[in-house]
């Protein structure tokens, strides 16, 4: 994993601070830059391994055997993100890494999906006068499916296994093993012994 950088006590503080500081806008805006410059990669053998090794410049951390298919977008270029092992995303992901956010391992991600950390003041005037903001992390787990068109937003935990379907706006905890759409999101029903009961019904035979 990367050494935190020095706005990364702030940004994950939990408290407001202004995001229209001019230093903080400068840094933001050298990992978009960074994050475009992957977007441009040509597709092709050649074009997919340098997205690889590019990706793990880009973000926090990125475990072996991942891959996000382009166009991707991150406030902050993907520095707050923490992927693990074995992770998939197809495109158009956008990620408002304001805060951090951390990914399991075995992850696939639908097209179209929005993970949000960032927070605003419910003050009018606080946000815009002072821009302030504060950022709420995300936790997705291990061998997580979410489906397309999702939006997670700040404070989100994702426990291991679970299924989000697509078009889901999920606001709060979800639990482990279990499947889980709408808006707002809503456990539907319990994955638990998922495998061996369509095993039972000859689906995979």
């Amino acid at each position: 994993m990367k050494r935190l950088n020095r706005y990364d006590e702030m940004l994950f503080s939990g408290k407001f601070y202004e995001s229209g500081d001019l230093k903080l806008l400068s840094y933001q805006h050298k990992c978009v830059q960074d994050m475009r410059r992957y977007n441009k990669i040509p597709s092709g053998p050649l074009g997919l391994l340098i997205r690889t090794k590019r990706l793990n410049k880009l973000f926090g951390k990125v475990g072996p055997y991942s891959y996000i298919e382009p166009p991707i977008y991150a406030n902050f270029g993907g520095k707050n993100v923490f992927i693990g092992n074995n992770f998939y995303s197809n495109s158009n992901l956008t990620l408002v890494d304001d805060g951090k956010i951390e990914i399991g391992d075995n992850v696939m991600i639908g097209p179209n999906v929005t993970i949000c950390t960032a927070m605003h003041s419910l003050n009018a005037n606080d946000r815009l006068d002072k821009n302030n903001q504060y950022n709420e992390g995300v936790v997705i787990g291990n061998n997580v499916w979410i489906c397309a068109k999702v939006t997670i937003l700040p404070g989100v935990k994702i426990g291991d296994n679970s299924v989000i379907g697509a078009g889901s706006v999920v606001t709060k905890d979800v639990p482990a093993n279990v499947l889980a759409f709408g808006n707002p999101c809503k456990v539907i029903k319990s994955l638990e012994g998922i495998e061996s009961m369509l095993k039972d019904e000859n689906i995979f035979k």
